[in-house]
């Protein structure tokens, strides 16, 4: 039996990037476009809009105040988490004297769901590439697993989540940390919190976890006693089956974790929007980035949900 760490981790903090330019794919052909260029390059890969950024300071002014304080930054390889988790760095700066705490460890197993297709999925931009646009992008961290190019099931999407959470958790152990944020996408955000939970409804369209941009849960630790997974099998490579961790049934992944807060947007001038739930649709048959600017890639895989928002406040641009 492996050994594991002893607990540190007692709060991890989770929100989704902020307001997008767009992007669309044609799913006959597969060929993903922007009507803007995007840094990387890669069209699917698009920066925040100008009120995303917006939000994403409201988000890391916010971050910077809570309790425990962060000490440990993940984000979804993809330029706009990494874009909308940024602004907490400043903040960050003047608190600690831990290089560690002001780096950013992109990992692709929090990164965006594509749903099933008959092509192959966008992959993030190189660690390089991203650290020359993001100094505090840490080019040397290796992600914990990677999702298959050629999309994933909604069951997919939640075994690779439970084991790139089940590692995140080990390492923050490991490292000593009580506290991590987590920056991802709307679908992946709805998994993380089931898996944490070890929630799954038998409706996987339920409204349980809210998505809305830049919105922040909380979740809390539960006191040791149960089950840890402390021996899961190490992932392979992209061909091999994902490693089961044992998070449904109420066990949740590192032992189980409970709700504190669930997609909070009070901190933010436009309060709730544009949350997302999945539809039960997991094949990859709409054109996804179709529609309203600042959706989703799983836009086409859910449903938007408008939130709410304070009165007296405008519709704001999303390009």
């Amino acid at each position: 039996m492996s050994s594991k760490p002893p607990r540190s981790l007692t709060t991890i903090y989770l929100t989704r990037h902020g307001f997008r330019s767009n992007w669309v794919v044609d799913p006959a052909t597969g060929t993903y476009s922007s009507n803007i260029p995007t840094p990387t390059g890669i069209p699917s890969d698009p920066a925040l809009a100008g009120y995303g950024e917006a939000q994403a300071k409201e988000l890391g002014e916010h971050l910077s105040k809570v309790d425990p304080p962060i000490e440990r930054i993940y984000s979804s390889p993809f330029y706009r988490c990494i874009q909308t988790i940024s602004p907490l760095l400043p903040h960050l700066s003047g608190k600690t004297s831990d290089p560690s705490n002001l780096k950013i460890r992109g990992e692709n197993g929090l990164g965006e769901w594509y749903g099933l297709a008959r092509f192959d999925h966008p992959s993030p931009a190189s660690p390089e590439l991203l650290h020359s646009f993001f100094p505090a992008y840490d080019k040397d961290y290796v992600p914990k697993i990677r999702p298959s190019v050629n999309g994933e099931s909604i069951e997919d999407l939640h075994d690779r989540t439970a084991y790139a959470l089940h590692r995140v958790i080990e390492e923050a152990d490991r490292e000593g940390v009580k506290a991590i944020v987590i920056c991802t996408h709307a679908a992946t955000l709805i998994a993380i919190g089931r898996c944490l939970t070890g929630r799954m409804p038998d409706n996987v369209g339920e409204e349980d976890f809210r998505p809305f941009t830049c919105g922040l849960s909380i979740f809390e630790r539960k006191e040791p006693g149960g089950d840890e997974n402390s021996d899961v099998e190490v992932w392979k490579g992209p061909e091999e089956e994902i490693p089961q961790v044992g998070w449904r049934d109420g066990k949740g992944v590192g032992g189980g974790w409970i709700v504190k807060s669930n997609g909070d947007c009070s901190f933010l001038s436009g309060g709730e929007e544009r949350g997302w739930r999945f539809s039960g649709d997991e094949s990859f048959s709409t054109n996804p980035g179709q529609g309203p600017a600042g959706l989703d890639a799983g836009s086409g895989l859910g449903v938007v949900i408008e939130g709410n928002k304070p009165e007296k406040t405008t519709e704001p641009s999303r390009l």
